[in-house]
């Protein structure tokens, strides 16, 4: 038996906190895999709010929600990870469970349209006062792309900086693998 992979990984860490019923965000909803695991762990009493810029990247996780997951209420919204506080109803700040990055590109799709280290630290910001106590956001990087390293560097100096007494953060990476696989920064609310 092997480690377990980055996105094994990430889905273990949100399975271990997240419960049926609550509220949990897709930052990134590229084809919809995330947003269809958190919708399976929420269930039909809960909500899942998945974030893409790219319609393309909504029509494949609307589709992946219907055949996977067709009785769990999740909301599809155009607009950029960095809009989450202006999206997020104002009476669930606070009260998240979880939030996932899969930071770089739409995986099929035009390699230009990235994410962004701007608008990344402010969704990351933003997760960060949305979730509850004990809620975890987690951050896929991948480097391997232009724009990712840079990403990536934000990413981190955005984590490190949170006050201990708050949060803990964890990177799970592999280091000696080839082709600067992806790697993982989880952060999780104190309780």
């Amino acid at each position: 038996m092997g480690f377990v992979s980055i996105l094994g990984f990430t889905h273990k860490l949100i399975e271990e906190r997240v419960k049926s019923g609550e509220t949990a965000i897709d930052a990134t909803a590229g084809n919809g895999v995330d947003t269809a695991f958190l919708a399976r762990i929420v269930g039909p009493e809960g909500t899942v709010h998945a974030f893409d810029i790219q319609q393309q990247a909504l029509d494949h996780t609307a589709a992946r929600i219907a055949k996977e997951q067709p009785d769990t209420n999740v909301m599809l919204h155009r607009c950029s990870h960095a809009e989450l506080l202006r999206v997020i109803p104002q009476d669930q700040h606070g009260l998240v469970a979880a939030v996932m990055f899969n930071l770089g590109y739409l995986p099929g799709a035009d390699h230009a349209t990235i994410t962004q280290p701007d608008s990344t630290v402010t969704a990351l910001e933003a997760a960060a006062r949305l979730i509850r106590r004990g809620g975890i956001i987690t951050a896929v990087l991948y480097t391997g792309h232009p724009g990712g390293e840079e990403e990536a560097a934000a990413v981190e100096q955005w984590a490190s900086e949170l006050p201990q007494k708050q949060f803990q953060v964890l990177q799970y990476r592999f280091m000696n693998q080839i082709n600067r696989p992806p790697y993982l920064i989880a952060v999780e609310k104190r309780l």
